[in-house]
């Protein structure tokens, strides 16, 4: 990939990485409970799906996912199941007793299981990985495409890891704002509306 192509890859990239999405509300709510550091391992596991995505991308496995209508309904209701399911969650949590700023959850392996199943459920993550790195893939130059996709997969993944830490910050930022029950319970139903509309919005997508 040339340099020309790289100044236009990275702020088109890094604007996908920014957009608002069930993933990234994550990021900012763990952080406003248990602090950036947590919040930024936990991002870890979206990190791992989308892994996964840009590999099938890369060995044209993604076209299934164009191909089968059966399919992409399947993973699409299975995604805003478990939005629909963290919504509940946060929308029935409990508030009474403020959690200590930068505090370590007991289950920070269960927020990174989070955030893999929420980018694993969401087929339009993987459909953004055929449709947009390949645009940036130069076919017959002289680097193979699978050296360029790998390239560019690892360029996206640096960048989300970027955008994590600034949903994180942004939740660590707000924490203090966050200590009374009555606002945290306000920041938790708020959050848990959005994920349920994240849901929606899924369960609309077509492919």
């Amino acid at each position: 990939m040339d340099l020309s192509s790289l100044l236009l890859f990275i702020p088109a990239c890094f604007a996908l990485n920014m957009a608002p999405g069930p993933n990234n509300l994550l990021s900012l709510h763990n952080a406003s409970r248990y602090g950036l550091r947590t919040a930024c391992v936990a991002g870890a596991g979206r990190l791992l799906a989308f892994s996964g995505m840009i590999a099938l991308a890369a060995m044209g496995l993604a076209v299934v996912l164009h191909t089968s209508e059966y399919l992409f309904l399947a993973i699409k209701v299975l995604g805003a199941g478990y939005l629909f399911f963290i919504a509940w969650q946060l929308w029935r949590a409990p508030v009474s007793e403020a959690r200590v700023a930068g505090e370590q959850p007991s289950g920070t392996w269960k927020l990174a299981r989070q955030e893999f199943w929420v980018a694993a459920g969401n087929p339009k993550a993987i459909l953004i990985f055929t449709a947009f790195l390949p645009q940036f893939v130069t076919v017959g130059g002289n680097m193979p495409v699978s050296e360029q996709f790998l390239q560019l997969g690892v360029l996206f993944l640096l960048l989300e890891w970027a955008a994590i830490a600034i949903y994180a910050g942004l939740g660590a930022y707000l924490q203090r704002w966050f200590e009374r029950p009555g606002p945290r319970r306000v920041f938790n139903r708020v959050s848990a509306s959005l994920l349920g509309c994240a849901g929606l919005g899924l369960l609309a997508a077509r492919r």
